[in-house]
């Protein structure tokens, strides 16, 4: 098995702006690259929907060697209902603390020096106040299992990530590919996982190759495959291979061709002024609206 990495968590947001906001201005996140899509994606990436679509990538720096989040805005849905899936993000950040102190955003202190969060649409992030590290402040994605060791198992016997902490007695275990990625958090819930309406996808890249390894192995293990291999088009950039699984519990795993990711994903400096532009056009789509409906 050739090297394996960490990309991105997959979010579903409904108010696009102030979500924006809060990845930009709280978090000191940066737009990556920014794409409209006329109707829904093969892989389901935008979830179970067919209309126009948007995809933001932010974080901290290039996705080449940062983990970062994927905002995906269906037009027209203005909310998710959360499950018990996705528990949260762990980042370092004493900016992004002062941020949210300066902005008057909720914030509450869960451990000395950890203060919870969220962003627009419930989901919860875990901000450590200590100086942002310089390689990706991004630790670790927490996911909620029903089964603790059929999880490990799944994701260190059939992914192949290794096993850097368990604890039986509080019920979690910390998984990952390297160990200047972020982390993969496995915590029970204490029953059956809720996936909700918002629920997300958490992407990986390998070798273009070991792609059909993956799908002929979870088809041996009887395991669910959500999307077979499919190659994905972006308008304008790099046609990407990718599987979609889902683990024991239903959580949607994406596995990418690494190569054609790459040229994917370079950076696009425009990002920032296309994200911009069509929340300011909503914006003003939405005070005429408003404005007719009062005449």
């Amino acid at each position: 098995m050739g090297a394996r990495r960490a990309l991105h968590f997959v979010f579903k947001v409904g108010d696009r702006p102030r979500t924006a906001r809060f990845y930009r201005q709280l978090l000191g996140m940066s737009v990556l690259r920014h794409e409209e899509f006329e109707e829904g994606c093969k892989a389901s990436c935008n979830g179970p929907y067919d209309g126009k679509w948007s995809k933001t990538m932010v974080g901290y720096g290039p996705e080449d060697n940062h983990f970062v989040a994927e905002l995906t805005y269906n037009y027209g849905i203005g909310e998710y209902r959360l499950g018990n899936d996705f528990l949260g993000i762990t980042l370092v950040s004493s900016q992004a603390v002062s941020n949210a102190k300066e902005m008057g955003w909720p914030l509450k202190e869960v451990t000395a020096g950890v203060f919870e969060t969220e962003a627009p649409g419930g989901y919860k992030f875990y901000l450590e106040d200590k100086e942002q590290l310089k390689q990706d402040p991004v630790l670790k994605v927490t996911l909620g299992v029903s089964d603790l060791r059929k999880s490990i198992s799944y994701w260190s016997d059939l992914l192949g990530m290794k096993i850097y902490e368990k604890d039986e007695e509080k019920q979690r275990a910390l998984l990952g590919y390297a160990d200047n990625q972020c982390k993969l958090e496995l915590k029970t819930v204490g029953g059956a996982v809720d996936h909700g309406t918002a629920f997300g996808r958490i992407a990986f890249s390998c070798a273009k190759e070991e792609l059909p390894n993956i799908e002929a192995l979870m088809k041996k293990e009887n395991q669910k495959i959500l999307t077979p291999l499919v190659s994905l088009d972006t308008p304008g950039k790099a046609t990407v291979q990718v599987i979609i699984l889902a683990d024991p519990d239903g959580h949607e795993i994406c596995f990418v061709g690494d190569e054609a990711f790459r040229d994917l994903s370079k950076v696009d400096p425009n990002g920032d002024k296309l994200l911009n532009d069509v929340s300011n056009r909503q914006t003003f789509i939405f005070i005429l609206i408003f404005d007719t409906c009062r005449i």
